[in-house]
């Protein structure tokens, strides 16, 4: 096993032996459906602390053969289902969180050569046999491997926006960056040597002029959600069973936590849910892992009407919102339905997708947007 190339299941089980866990092996039934098919490429974006990487950990965990799982999964949903065992643990994945590469790199610039070194360092140890020659690329080695062994791969990307959201000034460590990804996902080539790509990140990938980068990759999104809808957050019916076991009272929580509206499901903010059942008292805790000043700018462009509509939510209005002229980065915003999108992809808003539709999720959301707005001296009225 190595550090991304087939990696254990350490991560996972930490998870697992949490107090709280809520099973989301479903997603695993779902992702083996797409193996090797037209739809193995997805990009499933959503909020901070939203489970993200639980979900790309578990996934690594699964499909990874750097480790033996199948004792880890026996009790959830995923062993009940008749593709269990014959994907179990079968495949050479590469998992890469991109935020924790970008910190070892200790540059944005020096990212790829860190990746590009430490992937390809890994495969040939790995498969000594195969003549890699001087290639340099992760993706040109997978590429090889393939012609040459028959490997195929797995790929999960955690945090793949990081670039995109922290570095937008910077067009040329992005456009590199979005190459990287082309190289290793888009055209003809990527098919013969992915099983499965799985990106994980706050934002949908990012367009250039009116398309997607990487227009190949089936999207689930905070916007349309799909079949995903469930794993995005908790549902109602797994917060009702924390509550009583917990002894919460579930109408307070809703009301506290609820609110995203995602196809036919009602999607509660894990994070909060889960401290709310630890700690016990009802307050903001998805502020408490980042702050709320965070969207101040945003909410301070001097676009027509954003401020009013920000206002009106707040008093519970529900504003109609066009969402298909955002770029998918976070300074490319022309408009206030721009700046609105954005918000509903950071978890600030929620939204309504048969009747376009964004609006303040949950009483947590709430109380922290109206104290952005106070201080920044636009109170309500």
């Amino acid at each position: 096993m190595g550090r991304f190339v087939n990696p254990d299941n350490e991560a996972f089980r930490i998870a697992l032996n949490s107090e709280i866990y809520v099973d989301k092996t479903g997603l695993i039934e779902y992702t083996n459906r797409m193996l090797d098919t037209k739809q193995a490429m997805i990009c499933n974006s959503r909020p901070r602390r939203f489970g993200k990487s639980i979900a790309a950990d578990m996934l690594t965990a699964y499909y990874s053969r750097g480790c033996d799982s199948q004792a880890m999964f026996s009790d959830y949903e995923i062993s009940r289902k008749k593709s269990f065992k014959e994907h179990l643990n079968k495949y050479d994945v590469i998992h890469l969180d991109i935020q924790w590469c970008l910190m070892d790199a200790g540059a944005p610039e020096k990212l790829l050569g860190y990746i590009n070194k430490n992937v390809v360092s890994e495969l040939r140890s790995i498969y000594p046999a195969a003549d890699i020659g001087d290639n340099e690329t992760a993706f040109g080695a997978m590429s090889i491997l393939n012609s040459y062994e028959k490997v195929k791969f797995v790929v999960i990307i955690d945090e793949w926006d990081v670039l995109i959201r922290d570095e937008a000034a910077d067009e040329e460590v992005q456009e590199e960056y979005i190459n990287f990804l082309r190289g290793m996902f888009k055209g003809n080539e990527p098919t013969k040597f992915l099983h499965l790509a799985y990106l994980t990140g706050i934002l949908p990938i990012k367009k250039l002029r009116t398309q997607s980068a990487l227009n190949n990759f089936n999207e689930f999104t905070m916007i349309n959600p799909g079949e995903l809808a469930p794993y995005f957050g908790f549902t109602e019916k797994e917060v009702r069973d924390l509550c009583e076991k917990y002894h919460k009272d579930f109408t307070e929580v809703k009301r506290w936590y609820d609110g995203y509206e995602l196809s036919d499901s009602h999607i509660y903010n894990p994070n909060a849910v889960v401290a709310l059942m630890q700690r016990g008292s009802f307050q903001s805790y998805w502020s408490q892992t980042g702050s709320y000043e965070a969207v101040t700018p945003f909410i301070n462009m001097n676009f027509d009407g954003l401020r009013e509509a920000i206002i009106g939510m707040l008093s519970g209005d529900r504003v109609h919102v066009d969402v298909r002229g955002f770029q998918n980065d976070m300074t490319r915003l022309s408009c206030r339905d721009d700046v609105l999108t954005l918000l509903i992809h950071l978890g600030y808003l929620a939204y309504q997708q048969t009747q376009s539709m964004t609006f303040i999720p949950n009483e947590e959301i709430r109380q922290e947007l109206e104290s952005v707005t106070r201080r920044n001296e636009w109170a309500v009225q």
